[in-house]
């Protein structure tokens, strides 16, 4: 049903819609930003190049949520559905903003605490596990990729969705270091989940996934190097709980490691910095996350970026062969 040319148009369409719409808003929300003086803040620890990003308007990540919930919502069939991935987008959202506000208020890189952020992150998580298990008809089963058949996940369902929503959201902020790296790999893993999920007859979540793709490649436009405009936490809090959502509607959470890869690496690169300082009080890398090691080792930032996304591209399509096995 959902593989008819018609329905690609469609695809085609909300990537357009979401680019467009996220384009435009952004451009508005810089000059906005720049009139109430919402800048972001530069970390003195950080690489010293950064510093001349200091004032740069942040919480772009408004422009990216307002776009995803507007087209989705106008072009998904199943509403409802739909509604759910916008609200835990939004729930995600809510946290960034809300720690991207005090930021912004107290004119430090300090906000919301950790054990505050994952409390939040646990009880949405929470919620989103409750409704695939009770409600969405799709019980506690996940697809295991290159096994290519579903696994039941029995009372681990639960846990196993909190911790996919937590480290997603977790690994995405932490991804958003370098202008454009963020906003480009998440449109290439949201591309790659709009095919898989039309391949698994999934429209609405295919829907989704074009218009989180077209919304990231719209803000690109204004986040690239060197960047307008920073997404802050708001915008990578929501683009995790986006698509972190989007992989638990249709089962795929097992494709999440592979075609987000770079997610992955972030991710990883700091839980060994830190686990190595603690444990021998020696680093491994310059400075974590990792896209920072590489920018401190003598890489351009935007040849960092283009690196990550050639990753991402690669990653991408080996997640899709995996379904062709």
């Amino acid at each position: 049903m959902y593989q008819s040319y018609s329905f690609y148009t469609i695809c085609i369409a909300c990537i357009a819609c979401g680019a467009l719409m996220s384009a435009i808003y952004t451009l508005r929300l810089i000059s906005r930003l720049r009139t109430e003086q919402f800048g972001q803040f530069i970390r003195e620890d950080g690489p010293k190049a950064h510093l001349s990003k200091q004032g740069t308007p942040t919480m772009g990540g408004i422009a990216i949520f307002a776009t995803i919930a507007l087209c989705s919502w106008i072009f998904a069939e199943n509403k409802l559905q739909c509604l759910i991935m916008v609200l835990v987008s939004f729930l995600f959202g809510m946290i960034g903003f809300l720690d991207d506000y005090l930021k912004v208020a107290k004119k430090q890189n300090l906000g919301l605490n950790a054990w505050q952020k994952l409390a939040l992150q646990i009880l949405f998580g929470i919620f989103i596990a409750v409704y695939m298990l009770k409600f969405s008809g799709h019980g506690s089963e996940i697809w295991v990729p290159f096994y290519n058949d579903f696994v039941d996940m029995g009372v681990l369902f639960v846990p196993f969705v909190v911790f996919i929503m937590v480290a997603m959201v977790n690994s995405v902020n932490l991804t958003d270091g370098l202008d454009g790296l963020s906003s480009g790999v998440t449109t290439l893993v949201c591309i790659f989940f709009g095919f898989l999920a039309i391949k698994f007859d999934e429209g609405t979540t295919a829907i989704f996934a074009f218009v989180t793709a077209g919304a990231c490649l719209g803000f690109l436009f204004h986040n690239r190097y060197p960047a307008k405009i920073f997404m802050g936490d708001t915008g990578s809090m929501t683009l995790g709980g986006a698509v972190a959502v989007m992989a638990i509607m249709m089962r795929a959470e097992l494709f999440l490691p592979i075609a987000g890869l770079i997610y992955v690496l972030e991710a990883l690169s700091v839980i060994i910095q830190v686990g190595s300082y603690k444990l021998r009080k020696k680093r491994v890398f310059r400075m974590a996350p990792i896209h920072h090691h590489f920018e401190l080792s003598g890489m351009k930032e935007y040849n960092v970026v283009f690196m990550f996304w050639a990753i991402t591209g690669v990653a991408c399509i080996i997640a899709y062969c995996s379904t062709l096995i």
